[in-house]
């Protein structure tokens, strides 16, 4: 199972909210660069670069930080937040991106989506699948449709999305452990799936509790910043 770091920007920043809740904010440090080159000198490969401005405002607001990461480290970059034109995704790929992080758009803009998926390939996007109970939330977090992530999932399976991360909103930066349950139901249903879990990891045996049900993948943030895992643990 590969460990992702995150790395959460507002102006800047290396951040971290609680819930998707852009009040609760807690700056832990404003050299994100510095944070992305000590996950590399751990031997952690990947890295998953969130612009929550950018999610807010709906284009692509930090890209100087993924910039300065992808020319400064040799880490595989998923960055999003904030993509909603072709513009904004070109930024993101020649700021030296390996994949484009995508959520709201996909749901609200399928087209579009697909369109991407046609053009730049499958594998240069990650899916996200944000949820509150089951559902899909949407715009940083600030809106809930009434799909499902079962569904959300299928549709995209079927146009050739390849990884597909979830977040359990509920969870997300509270270190209370991962929606493991949710988790297992999405990978029972779609074995097949590349599936990344985020959200809550609070320690090792998160992590490990994760491997067990058969993820592919773990973000992980919080429980890094506050110490609750030593990074160089995640190797």
């Amino acid at each position: 199972m590969e460990i992702i770091p995150a790395i959460d920007i507002i102006d800047g920043k290396c951040v971290r909210l609680t819930e998707g809740d852009y009040s609760q904010k807690t700056i832990y440090s404003e050299h994100p660069l510095d944070i992305a080159k000590a996950f590399e000198n751990a031997g952690i490969k990947r890295l998953h670069l969130v612009d929550l401005d950018g999610a807010k405002a709906g284009k692509v607001t930090n890209w100087a930080v993924l910039e300065s990461i992808a020319k400064n480290t040799a880490l595989v970059i998923d960055f999003g937040g904030g993509i909603k034109q072709e513009s904004d995704l070109k930024i993101v790929f020649e700021s030296g991106a390996s994949m484009a992080t995508i959520g709201s758009l996909a749901v609200k803009n399928p087209e579009l989506f697909s369109s991407w998926l046609k053009i730049y390939g499958e594998d240069r996007f990650l899916l996200g699948a944000d949820v509150k109970g089951e559902k899909i939330a949407i715009g940083g977090w600030l809106e809930t449709t009434e799909e499902t992530v079962f569904d959300f999932i299928a549709s995209y399976l079927q146009k050739g999305v390849q990884q597909i991360f979830c977040t359990d909103i509920s969870k997300d930066g509270k270190l209370e452990g991962p929606s493991i349950e949710l988790y297992q139901k999405i990978i029972q249903q779609f074995p097949e799936l590349h599936f990344i879990a985020s959200g809550g990891v609070s320690s090792m045996q998160d992590i490990d509790a994760l491997k067990m049900i058969g993820c592919s993948g773990v973000i992980v943030g919080k429980a890094i910043y506050e110490g609750r895992i030593k990074i160089t643990e995640l190797c």
